[in-house]
């Protein structure tokens, strides 16, 4: 009498991040990972950079061999089933180039955080990468989720409102991605109930993303938590505007729970419904 046959198991969703390491862990890549595990998909990565930076500061960054991040790219590609890809800090015009090359012909459901400048001011993407940024990484995205200033580096538009945010996410999305996400958390004080709004943008329509504002609450490593959280809701097959609102909430919170530790930006709790902090 024969056994019956075990049902095959499941695959995990599986997510791929290109981004810089982040020795405080708050951010980059390690706030990549645990963003990812959190909603529900596995994370694999490619260090693009090296960083030695805390709560406060940035002290050192170097930026990988070429040959490190591609041989890195590809020994996940030859193993892994990838849902969907997120990329962060890509810091310099040859390391941009050469992610675009590997990525175009595998892209999937890429989420590109355009990273340019940290939280304490340190620039992580080099002024002669921005242009290459602009032609030939966004048109491989599904989605750009660009902070206020990131959006207004990207567009030369000054951005004070909504209304604002959308001419932008507008001009953006003529660059060729998929969709634009505007994060509403640099608006001017006297917009400060649309804090907390952010602005999606899918070429057709516009959807805004409301959230509780959180009085005084500037954490580390919030832009990339937020597009991780997309990435890995993308992986597991849901659609762009469900995938950004799930994010939403789990970044809303996650902001609520920021851990006390560190001098500077506390660092958001990325397993706040997991492992309740004190």
């Amino acid at each position: 009498m024969h056994a019956p046959a075990m049902p095959a198991p499941t695959v995990t969703p599986q997510v791929l991040v290109l981004a810089g390491s982040d020795s405080s862990g708050g951010a980059g890549l390690q706030a990549d990972i645990k963003a990812i595990h959190a909603n529900g998909a596995y994370a694999a990565s490619v260090i693009t950079s090296v960083t030695a930076q805390n709560t406060r500061e940035i002290t050192t960054v170097f930026d990988l061999p070429l040959r490190v991040i591609e041989a890195q790219f590809r020994a996940i590609l030859d193993d892994f089933q990838i849902g969907s890809i997120k990329t962060g800090m890509l810091s310099s015009k040859s390391i941009l180039r050469r992610i675009v090359l590997l990525l175009g012909p595998v892209v999937r459901n890429l989420v590109v955080d355009p990273v340019m400048v940290s939280k304490g001011g340190t620039p992580l993407l080099a002024p002669e990468a921005l242009s290459l940024l602009q032609s030939q990484l966004i048109p491989l995205a599904a989605l750009v989720t660009p902070n206020i200033p990131e959006a207004e580096r990207m567009t030369g538009i000054q951005i004070n409102s909504l209304v604002d945010a959308e001419v932008a996410a507008r001009k953006i999305h003529q660059m060729g991605c998929g969709a634009v996400l505007v994060k509403g958390g640099h608006l001017p004080e006297k917009y400060m109930r649309d804090r907390a709004c952010d602005l999606l943008f899918d070429g057709r329509e516009t959807t805004l993303l409301r959230g509780a504002y959180l009085e005084g609450a500037v954490a580390h490593g919030m832009g990339c938590t937020y597009a991780a959280a997309i990435a890995a809701h993308l992986a597991r097959g849901a659609p762009l505007v469900d995938a950004v609102q799930k994010a939403k909430v789990y970044i809303t919170e996650a902001l609520r729970h920021t851990l006390p530790i560190g001098q500077g930006h506390r660092p958001v709790d990325h397993f706040h419904a997991f492992c309740p902090s004190a």
